[in-house]
């Protein structure tokens, strides 16, 4: 008997905070609205981030070619001595 007035107390205090807690329609749209702008705002930096690791990788290949194709070169030139 004191479990269940206990279990009752505790539902009554969980249904009384959660209707206590309940915002409008008005709040709602505007919590929407900044979680909307919030995403964007992190899939910009996401896309910058990315970007960036792409640039990195593209220099370093157009390098390793640049380097290869020296290193190419003067094997030929020493082959037609």
């Amino acid at each position: 008997m004191k479990n269940l007035f206990g279990m009752l107390a505790a539902g009554v205090l969980v249904t009384g905070l959660s209707l206590v807690a309940q915002e409008g329609p008005k709040a709602e749209m505007k919590d929407a609205g900044s979680d909307v702008k919030t995403a964007g705002k992190a899939t910009g930096r996401a896309a910058k981030h990315a970007g960036k690791g792409i640039v990195k990788g593209t220099k370093k290949g157009v390098h390793k070619t640049a380097d290869a194709t020296e290193d190419g070169a003067a094997k030929l030139k020493d082959k037609t001595k």
